[in-house]
């Protein structure tokens, strides 16, 4: 198959194939271009995408399910994934678009040069055979003139008349015309052999020689457009052991998912420590039996007191955590002391634990210098030893205070964990052999929640404040939360059972769920300095600016005061500082 010999004659339809195959490399490079940018663009929404749903900081703690971290996986994985369709992109750029337009570039030099070799060659034959018309014209114009010479020759032959000078002259020109016929028709004939010669010459050698080259130049068009689908076809291939690995990875991910372990994560992340709420107890409405009782009988419900006509409601063990919807601490308190004892646990041993961490970062540090510091102090030519001095005493002070921060934050895990471990209350257990089991009042999340002091009722001596004092400090606790009160009410009623022995109130601090308290016994009065709203969810009370109040309990050293509003028997807790107190004489004597 060569065109030469098959398309002699098609040099212009060769011509406008051979154009029309360089516009399609050229539009076949489009393509690739352009899909490259779709695979950017795609791998740049991807990107995009796996970013918008990366989890937030405040969406980390949400993280630790199996589901979600799953889905952080998949994200990992489709970022990887879009890193691959770059690289298909960068390589079908620079290894395909770049090649094909370098490709199209030569190809339209090359069949430019072939095109005008082909014009030069049919210039000459063009110019051969109009040499051979100009010469065959040339040739018949002889031959006529030749012709008419002979024709007069003979007329004059024939004429009697005519003197022979003058034929001779006819005859002379007859004579030159033919021999400037044969001069014509000898050099007719040459211009014919050349012009012949060249258009063998043309037609079989330089014409298909020329196609020859048109020729080659579109196969290999061809043979590069083909070559250019296989390496577009081995980018792609290159990246699927990637891509499968990114989707193997992501069925990993999806299978590790466990709805039992999520189930489980719930429970240690929000459980409290708190035992269940008690039944609630019957309470006596005021009326004829509650006029037959004396003052010293009316109940101290679980958050509040039965006083007269209206029950006070206080923050108890599980309310103090109703403002927040997930039960956690949303102040940050560095001592964790606003969580539940289960999260508190948690936190405080995250805590020692990146302490120990923070702790062996810096010996190591410290060791790494006194390392450098000796090898100075032998060879001083290494360096000074006291430029190491300024950073060793700095990592000394540092390491000084996360000792004391891990000694402190492992006192306060040992403390929580002597909590958490307290045995789960009995109501059993609960009631004050002074009262009838009948009187006794449960704890609830919803329910009332235990008094600050149960012993304080009689005014009989100091050491029942100081008691609750210590208890609640321990707890963390104050008047806001309902902790410290609770807690030196179980104390208090521990003592009241085992005589004040320490040994045996420790057992009995956690009875604390039903128990009495008598209408507590004023201790003075005191004046309000400034007005106080209460916070509507603890057992504040509000009070106004110069209201008389009359105080039921002295601050215990947590920064409240424990009083009652006299003509409506509300009572409440109220900052100590607010406040201008004046103690009974009685009071002063205990």
């Amino acid at each position: 198959m060569n065109w030469g010999t098959e398309l002699w004659d098609q040099y212009d339809n060769l011509a406008a194939h051979t154009h029309k195959g360089i516009e399609f490399l050229d539009k076949y490079g489009n393509f690739v271009k352009d899909r490259c940018a779709i695979e950017l663009e795609y791998a740049g929404k991807l990107r995009r995408l796996v970013k918008s749903y990366q989890p937030k900081r405040k969406e980390e703690d949400e993280y630790q399910y199996s589901a979600c971290k799953a889905f952080r996986q998949l994200l990992q994985e489709l970022n990887d994934f879009a890193g691959q369709r770059e690289v298909v992109a960068e390589n079908l750029q620079s290894n395909v678009v770049r090649e094909l337009h370098l490709l199209a570039k030569e190809l339209r030099e090359e069949r430019k040069q072939h095109l005008n070799e082909g014009a030069k060659q049919v210039a000459v034959l063009n110019s051969a055979i109009g040499a051979l018309e100009r010469a065959r014209r040339a040739y018949e114009r002889a031959a006529r003139e030749s012709e008419r010479a002979l024709e007069t020759f003979q007329k004059a032959d024939a004429d009697l008349n005519l003197s022979r000078a003058e034929l001779e002259k006819q005859k002379a020109n007859v004579k030159s015309r033919s021999q400037a016929c044969e001069e014509a028709k000898l050099e007719y004939t040459d211009q014919l052999r050349k012009t012949n010669e060249a258009q063998r010459q043309h037609y079989e050698q330089r014409l298909p020689h020329v196609f020859k080259q048109l020729q080659d130049l579109d196969e290999k068009r061809i043979k590069n457009i083909k070559n250019f689908m296989l390496s577009s076809v081995d980018v792609e291939r290159k990246v699927f052991p990637i891509i499968m690995q990114c989707l193997d990875g992501m069925e990993l991910a999806a299978n590790s998912i466990n709805e039992k372990e999520d189930t489980q994560l719930v429970i240690e992340r929000y459980k409290s420590g708190f035992v269940p709420p008690e039944d609630f107890r019957f309470e006596a409405a005021s009326g004829a039996e509650a006029a037959e009782a004396p003052p010293q009988n009316h109940l101290t419900a679980a958050r509040g007191t039965v006083s007269g006509h209206r029950i006070k409601k206080r923050g108890g063990l599980l309310s103090i955590f109703s403002s927040n919807k997930n039960n956690m601490s949303m102040d940050g308190k560095e001592d964790y002391s606003d969580l539940p004892p289960n999260q508190k646990k948690k936190k405080l041993q995250a805590k020692v634990h990146e302490l120990n961490k923070q702790v062996a970062q810096e010996q190591a540090a410290m060791e790494g210098l006194m390392k450098m510091k000796g090898v100075y102090e032998t060879n001083p030519t290494l360096g000074d030893p006291m430029t190491v001095e300024g950073q060793l005493n700095e990592c000394c002070d540092k390491l000084k205070k996360l000792r004391a921060q891990l000694r402190k934050f492992e006192e306060l895990l040992a403390e929580a964990n002597s909590q958490v471990c307290m045995p789960p209350l009995h109501p059993t257990s609960r009631t004050n052999g002074s009262a009838p089991p009948a009187q006794a009042i449960s704890i609830g999340s919803n329910s009332e929640s235990l008094s600050r002091s149960a012993s304080e009722s009689s005014v009989s001596t100091g050491t029942g404040t100081n008691a609750c004092a210590s208890v609640a400090r321990v707890a963390g606790g104050s008047p806001e939360s309902g902790l410290g009160g609770e807690l030196a009410a179980a104390h208090e009623h521990a003592n009241g059972h085992h005589e004040h022995d320490e040994h045996d109130a420790h057992d009995h601090e956690s009875d604390m769920d039903y128990y009495y308290e008598p209408d507590l016994q004023p201790l003075g009065y005191c004046k309000a300095l400034y007005a106080f709203e209460a916070n509507g969810t603890g057992s504040t009370m509000r009070m106004e600016c110069g209201e008389r109040l009359l105080v039921l309990e002295t601050d215990a050293g947590d920064g409240w005061t424990r009083v009652r509003r006299q003509h409506t028997r509300e009572e409440g807790f109220v900052p100590t500082t607010y406040i201008a107190t004046t103690l009974y004489a009685d009071a002063h004597d205990h």
